[in-house]
């Protein structure tokens, strides 16, 4: 059973998000303040969060990006602003979609039920699993999405390890700045290829001991991102 926490300061919200995912027999805790989402965050540990923008304590926005610099759980971001500079940047600063108050029921689970497939790992996909990468002084386990360089674990945010796996999983493939906002962002996200750039700039940042010779996420010019560096 799926754990989903959801964080919403309008009570008639959280209940109504609550009734319809029991009924779809997922596991929920609420908490209606960042304060109270964070502590449940810990204890909850849950697969997915549901995350209003407009909290009494906190901005949705450093919230997000509070949770998915910590963690790799997804979240799906609740907004009465619908303008699309306010859904780029929660996309950006790496919720996984973006929905405007009010919505509908049955949208919401499906987007819900899309997430956790992009980030299940429960015991029916074991037979797809792989054996864990290494390249260099990096490890990369899928079974469990840690990222080890040497011995000290790499922190990456949901969408860096999304771009990491992807392209380690096809070392010899090129994937386009296209091809890894479908594959990581979804075909429906309403930004651009900038987003791409951005996450793996901050990827290198968390992975290569310089930036500009990257040993691990190599820029093929023209063409778009592959997994590994020249040899040492």
């Amino acid at each position: 059973m799926k754990k989903i926490l959801v964080i919403d300061d309008e009570a008639a919200i959280r209940d109504l998000i609550e009734l319809i995912l029991k009924r779809e027999n997922y596991q929920v805790k609420t908490a209606e303040n960042g304060t109270l989402g964070l502590k449940e965050l810990g204890t909850f540990q849950p697969d997915l969060v549901i995350l209003d923008l407009m909290l009494p304590d906190y901005s949705g926005y450093d919230l997000c990006r509070e949770i998915v610099k910590t963690s790799t759980i997804p979240v799906i971001m609740l907004s009465a602003k619908n303008e699309i500079i306010d859904k780029v940047l929660g996309l950006e600063l790496g919720a996984e979609d973006y929905m405007t108050k009010p919505f509908d029921n049955r949208e919401l689970i499906a987007r819900i039920k899309v997430v956790l497939r992009r980030y299940d790992t429960s015991d029916q996909n074991l037979n797809n699993s792989m054996s864990p990468v290494r390249h260099k002084n990096l490890e990369i386990d899928f079974d469990t999405k840690r990222v080890l360089k040497g011995e000290s674990q790499i922190a990456l945010t949901a969408k860096e390890y999304k771009i990491l796996e992807t392209l380690s999983k096809r070392p010899k493939k090129i994937f386009t700045r296209d091809e890894l906002l479908e594959i990581v962002w979804g075909y429906d996200f309403s930004g651009d290829s900038r987003s791409v750039d951005m996450t793996i700039m901050r990827l290198r940042k968390k992975l290569e001991d310089d930036t500009e010779n990257p040993r691990y996420v190599k820029t093929v010019y023209g063409f778009g991102y592959q997994f590994g560096g020249e040899a040492d």
